[in-house]
């Protein structure tokens, strides 16, 4: 007997998820149905209406051109997202739809794309891209993935990173910070895709979304993470030692 019913929001999959992300949609799905819960996974395309109940939303990575035909939807949708965020509505965005969770995201050509300012970050499209694998620690431990963006992101001030980069460039190469949360909402460049290799991540994403959906504590199973945990190991002691 399922303990419980979550809906889980897969915005923009034909857009924006370029990068293997749609597997943190499949991820979380899976993990629900391991932990007990009925997942009721929902895509969200642009001219549709956004599903009424959500209780978990995710995005992915995208190109520019992919970020410019969301534009107009995004928009559109820019409030409702925004109470569901104020709410406390756990959600993940990655790469692309990170950038335009923030303030703006402004195009190697100078194009200002304006963002939700759900996060308060600022990104910047470069003609070099940072690419390669990444270690971090985060509340969540050490979380591991996969960067690829030529976007360089700057946090505002009192903005809380995701996590702090042992191994890779993270938001901009420079300050050590990766990624960016505010409330239940996470930001982050990560690939891999991030959630199959992070499960300690997952289920915090998972808890909440249980807490939200039913007024009731997160019941965890029993999933056999030996793989994932494993993997993760072996590129922390690859990359930092």
């Amino acid at each position: 007997m399922s303990k419980g019913r979550i809906n889980l929001v897969h915005i923009y999959p034909r857009e924006m998820s370029i990068y293997g992300d749609l597997g943190n949609t499949r991820c979380l799905a899976s993990r629900l149905r391991w932990h007990g819960y009925e997942a009721v996974v929902h895509q969200h395309h642009p001219g549709t209406e956004f599903p009424e109940d959500a209780h978990l939303v995710v995005g992915g990575g995208g190109q520019d051109s992919g970020q410019a035909r969301v534009e107009a939807d995004l928009e559109r949708n820019g409030d409702r997202l925004k109470a569901l965020a104020a709410d406390g509505t756990p959600m993940l965005m990655i790469c692309g739809m990170y950038q335009l969770f923030g303030n703006a995201f402004i195009t190697v050509e100078g194009r200002s794309l304006p963002g939700l300012g759900i996060l308060d970050v600022t990104t910047r499209g470069n003609a070099k891209r940072m690419i390669g694998p990444v270690v971090l620690d985060t509340e969540f431990g050490e979380v591991v993935g996969y960067e690829n963006h030529s976007g360089s992101t700057v946090l505002g001030e009192g903005q809380k990173p995701f996590g702090t980069v042992r191994s890779g460039m993270g938001n901009n190469g420079t300050d050590q910070t990766e990624g960016a949360t505010t409330g239940n909402v996470f930001g982050s460049y990560l690939h891999g895709p991030i959630l199959p290799a992070n499960p300690a991540f997952a289920d915090a994403l998972i808890a909440r979304a249980v807490e939200r959906a039913t007024g009731q504590a997160f019941e965890p199973g029993t999933p056999d993470d030996s793989l994932a945990d494993q993997a993760r190991l072996r590129q922390v002691r690859r990359l930092v030692g």
